[in-house]
């Protein structure tokens, strides 16, 4: 699914064919420069803006999709234990069969948390190439000779 909006944008972002003023000062073309710059980075921006706020609109589904079929397997879960359960009351007492299949339970719980505190330890929330990318791009504009 296209956002239109956001293809209008990246049309409208791309400046204009330059003319050379043969009356313009150094100033004032560096002043058009800036100006130039900072209206490119305001609609770079902006697109990128568009373009998350889609991309947000998809994860967002993609989320209740994955909610959902959580759900569904909680419930398969929970009967196959229920199922166990009452396997195991053939061969113990049904109060022991349930205490089995709790603790079976907390170890995995238990195994699923370590695992998951474990990769959440490596998650880096700042997106470290996109502001190294923008750095360079500022360090370019104040000095774009070098």
């Amino acid at each position: 699914m296209s956002a239109p909006h956001v293809e209008r944008r990246a049309e409208h972002a791309q400046p204009g064919p330059v003319h050379a003023r043969d009356d313009a000062s150094v100033g004032e073309l560096i002043g058009d420069l800036t100006g130039d710059l900072a209206r490119l980075f305001r609609d770079e921006v902006e697109l990128a803006k568009a373009e998350l706020k889609e991309e947000a609109a998809k994860a967002g589904k993609a989320a209740g999709m994955y909610g959902g079929a959580g759900y569904a397997v909680g419930l398969a879960v929970l009967l196959a234990s229920l199922a166990a359960v009452f396997g195991l009351r053939h061969v113990m007492d049904i109060a022991w069969a349930a205490l089995v299949m709790t603790a079976v339970w907390a170890v995995i719980g238990a195994v699923l948390y370590a695992t998951g505190r474990t990769r959440m330890r490596t998650v880096r929330p700042k997106p470290e190439r996109a502001v190294d990318s923008l750095k360079e791009d500022a360090k370019w504009a104040r000095h774009p000779t070098n």
